[in-house]
């Protein structure tokens, strides 16, 4: 076994053990009085309330710093976006009062900054013609009135006689040639026989035949006379000779 020696205590440590007895588990602690805890509880309070302010501090300062920096960028920004003509204008100043001396020893003139010439003005748009009118179509002509007849037996008679000559006949076969229309048509231009059809003063059949001597032929007698003394020469030869026939035959 080994043997154990019990160490010796120093002579002021025996004091000090024997100046504060000790407290074995079997005695009951003592309770706190009230304003130990008291002070307790407002050292801890007042470290939590440090931190507190601590961290407060720490915030509102950053927010500071980041409202001046951005209140510099503003001033900055707007101080960047100012009428730079103010610029140019003391850029211009200064470097018109600034001498250009030449290596001859005299000084030169000062250069003239002249002013930016204003652009000429825009040309006056060109006038827009009018429209022309539209053209107003002609008026269409009238229609020419329709011929009207004329019944005039001594104006057919005075014409019939003034065309024998042209025919080779004397002036006697007026004689034959009065009867043979009187009996006809009385010289009437628009004669017209109730049975057959005949018409005009000559009593064509059908009157169309007159249109190869005129358009007229149901309004004109000189164009039913000349028809007419026509018919006669080519059948008959001559009045007298058309005249005998109707005699023998009441037509002609």
């Amino acid at each position: 076994m080994t043997d154990f020696k019990a160490q010796s205590r120093p002579d002021g440590a025996a004091e000090t053990t024997r100046s504060k007895p000790s407290r074995h588990r079997a005695d009951p602690a003592k309770p706190a009085s009230m304003r130990a805890r008291f002070a307790g509880k407002i050292g801890s309070t007042g470290r939590r309330a440090a931190v507190v302010a601590a961290a407060c501090a720490v915030i509102v300062g950053a927010g500071a710093a980041g409202h001046a920096s951005e209140t510099a960028a503003r001033n900055t920004q707007a101080a960047a976006t100012a009428d730079p003509l103010t610029h140019l204008d003391f850029e211009r100043v200064r470097v018109a009062n600034q001498a250009v001396i030449p290596t001859g020893g005299a000084a030169a003139p000062s250069a003239e900054v002249k002013p930016a010439e204003a652009p000429a003005p825009a040309a006056p748009p060109a006038p827009v013609a009018a429209p022309a009118p539209a053209a107003v179509p002609a008026p269409e002509p009238a229609p020419a009135p329709a011929p009207v007849a004329v019944n005039d037996p001594a104006g057919a008679q005075a014409y019939a006689a003034g065309q024998l000559g042209s025919y080779g006949w004397a002036a006697g076969q007026m004689q034959c040639l009065m009867k043979l229309w009187t009996k006809e048509s009385d010289w009437e231009t628009t004669a017209t026989n109730p049975s057959s059809g005949a018409y005009g003063v000559v009593q064509s059949l059908p009157a169309e035949k007159m249109a190869s001597a005129g358009a007229d032929y149901r309004t004109n007698y000189r164009t039913q006379i000349n028809w007419g003394l026509k018919y006669v020469k080519d059948r008959y030869g001559s009045p007298c000779g058309a005249l005998n026939f109707h005699y023998a035959n009441n037509w002609y």
